[in-house]
């Protein structure tokens, strides 16, 4: 398919989704979309990225996009991934951060930041577990590896962990579960001012993908004036109070650029799924972090993981939503550091 093509229907896509939203419908997925307050096409500090990256190719021939910060050598290895529709962006404050004393990997998912699309068509968890497998096999240098990730990154390390558990032991030796649940997200009790309505929103998502005259009026609606609906909505369910518009802003430039399919088959497959079973093979130290605010993975389900995890503890951040790393960073970064010290040398 063009990209002209592609870009309408996303536009197409990003105002059928708002819309829903605005309905109770997709409420929570709309939260990373466009907003009508015009935005910095440059993104200022969050949106860079590292200066050494590369490409690599997945199991099915996806390519994915890394980068590569920090000394070559340095011990261990710390592996980035991020959450649904964001990039390896998302990420900026840690590696900051890390890659002063550690050689830190981070990379686009496949359909998101500048990883290609789904080359099969595959946006399943499955293929999110080993696209982490590829990239762990492939560019993390030898010795022990910690995985850290962000929702929907997260869920791809437990996934990796049911798939692969003899990795976690010498070479995966410690993980970072932050803002993530293991099984259904409805199930795991979204609730504040937005609610994700699971069982109908995946058909809603796929009638407003196809019908171009609704997406088209739903694009109105959503980003005509008297519009921020979208920037509302990412406030109400991604965040906690008091967070910097740029942030947000970034959030939701970030989500804006995901591949169309990343909406209408990875973003409901998020709604229904279940890799708890892979909490057991985790058997080393891990750390599960969740935003007090958190309305999408709630401190309800991050309990659920750190419950089925063989050694674990819970950071909660004070006044932080779902993207705790973002929000309060220093408290976060702070949590890993400590943890990264207690890990056996």
């Amino acid at each position: 398919m063009a990209e002209g093509a592609r870009t309408g229907r996303r536009r197409l896509l990003v105002g059928a989704l708002a819309a829903a939203a605005a309905a109770g419908a997709a409420a929570g997925v709309a939260a990373l979309l466009r907003a009508r307050r015009p935005i910095s096409e440059e993104g200022g500090p969050l949106a860079a990225r590292p200066a050494e990256e590369l490409r690599i190719r997945s199991f099915d021939g996806t390519e994915l996009a890394v980068g590569l910060e920090g000394p070559a050598g340095a011990l261990p290895t710390l592996v980035f991934a991020h959450g649904f529709s964001l990039d390896l962006t998302s990420w900026h404050h840690q590696r900051v951060r890390f890659s002063a004393d550690h050689r830190v990997v981070s990379y686009d998912a496949r359909g998101h930041g500048r990883s290609a699309w789904a080359r099969s068509g595959d946006y399943s968890l499955e293929a999110l577990a080993e696209d982490l497998a590829q990239v762990l096999d492939e560019v993390v240098p030898p010795g022990p590896a910690v995985l850290i990730g962000h929702s929907m990154g997260g869920i791809a390390i437990i996934g990796l962990a049911a798939r692969r558990p003899e990795l976690f032991g010498d070479r995966v030796v410690g993980v970072v579960l932050a803002d993530t649940a293991a099984a259904d997200l409805p199930a795991s009790g979204i609730g504040g001012p937005v609610l994700w309505a699971g069982g109908a929103l995946r058909p809603a998502v796929r009638r407003l993908a196809a019908d171009r005259r609704r997406a088209e009026l739903a694009h109105a609606l959503a980003t005509g004036p008297g519009g921020q609906l979208t920037r509302l909505v990412a406030r109400a369910s991604n965040f906690g109070p008091g967070v910097a518009d740029e942030v947000v802003d970034h959030v939701v430039r970030v989500g804006s650029r995901a591949d169309l399919d990343v909406w209408t088959t990875l973003g409901p497959n998020l709604l229904t799924f279940d890799v708890s079973g892979g909490l057991a093979n985790v058997r080393v130290p891990a750390l599960v972090i969740v935003g007090e605010l958190d309305r999408i993975t709630p401190s309800r389900a991050a309990r659920e993981v750190l419950s089925r995890l063989p050694e674990a503890r819970l950071v909660v951040l004070r006044g932080a939503g779902h993207t705790s790393m973002l929000e309060r960073h220093g408290e976060f970064d702070d949590a890993v550091a400590a943890f990264l010290g207690g890990l056996p040398r």
